[in-house]
């Protein structure tokens, strides 16, 4: 059974760095683009970055543009968020996900798009 299961989350002040990781079982993830979603209490998902299957195309929300990057490790079947410069906006429940296309040409930020969902974990940043 596909699965995909983050960690990493946790409290951090503003300013500092959380690195967040995704391990995907069960499924040929490595051929798969990949993303990482949010969502804050009483707020919409929010698309935060997503990563193409072969690790070398990636596209950014603009909230998150140079201090955030993805990347991922397909011979650990594992994603990755590198978290910089964290502020207390970024505080939410981050979620990886795998896309629902094998070997898409480009990556997507649609939800919609994305098929496998982790648990989710928590990032709290404090100011």
């Amino acid at each position: 059974q596909a699965q995909l299961v983050e960690s990493g989350g946790g409290l951090v002040q503003a300013g500092g760095s959380l690195r967040l990781s995704c391990l995907a079982s069960g499924r040929t993830f490595r051929n798969y683009g990949m993303g990482w979603f949010r969502q804050a209490p009483g707020k919409d998902r929010e698309s935060v970055a997503a990563i193409n299957w072969r690790g070398e195309t990636t596209d950014y929300a603009d909230s998150v543009k140079g201090r955030f990057t993805i990347s991922r490790d397909n011979a650990e079947n594992t994603l990755y968020l590198q978290m910089n410069r964290l502020n207390p906006e970024d505080t939410a429940v981050y979620y990886c996900a795998a896309d629902s296309v094998v070997f898409r040409v480009g990556v997507t930020l649609r939800p919609e798009a994305y098929n496998y969902w982790g648990q989710g974990t928590q990032v709290t940043v404090a100011s």
